[in-house]
This record gives C-alpha cells, structure tokens and sequence, in this order.
C-alpha cells in the first residue's frame, strides 16, 4: 500500500523523462553527466545490460563492459536519474533470460550475445 502522493510525484517524474524500450541482453550506450569540480561533462558508458530490476523511480539496470586490459567494468544506473543524460539502444541481443550474471564468468568470443533479427 503505497502513498497516493509519492505514486503521483513517481508518476510525473517517469512521464518527464524519454527512456527507450530497452532488455537485458541488448548493448545500450549511456550518456552520463559528470561533474568535476566547477566543470561538467558527458561521459558515454557502452556495454550489454545484463539486468534490470525495481519498479517505478526506483528502478535501475547494471551495464557491463569490457575495459583496459579484458577488466569487466560493471555500472548500475538509476533509470530516472538527472545524471543519466540519454541512453541509446546500439543493437538488441538474442537472450532466453531476464539475468545475464553467467556473462561475469565469460571471456572473449565465449561472451558474445547473438543480435536479434527482426
């Protein structure tokens, strides 16, 4: 049972923001704001989105790339955050499940996700 006014203020925060139907599985660019001292930047975090979970603004997905040295670099992000600039579909992964975390123990070719034909 939920506040009538907090699932109102939820419900125009969602409205305001334009966010892409999105799953785990397919590989998604994010464009975070990020502040360094007085200055401020967008950085893009590319890589596969192996979950999404929570509900209303709640609700955040992990994205996990492969950085320097095959290092997995893994960011969860808020889905309605103000930090969260855009986010952009690069292409949609073929998958038969809602959580990707078998990916973590995967290297090279092994982690490839197949893309999904239309």
């Amino acid at each position: 049972m939920r506040n009538k006014y907090i699932e109102a203020f939820e419900k125009a925060q969602i409205e305001s923001k334009n966010i892409p139907e999105f799953r785990a599985g397919d590989t998604v660019r994010v464009a975070v704001r990020i502040k360094e001292g007085n200055k401020e930047r967008v950085q893009n975090f590319e890589g596969v989105c192996i979950s999404i979970r929570g509900q209303g603004t709640g609700k955040t997905f992990t994205v996990r790339k492969i950085g320097a040295n095959n290092i997995g670099v893994e960011r969860i992000f808020p889905l309605y955050s103000d930090s969260i600039e855009k986010i952009e579909v690069v292409r949609r992964g073929k998958v038969r499940r809602a959580k990707l975390f078998y990916l973590r123990e995967r290297k090279g070719k092994a982690a490839r996700i197949k893309e999904l034909r239309k």
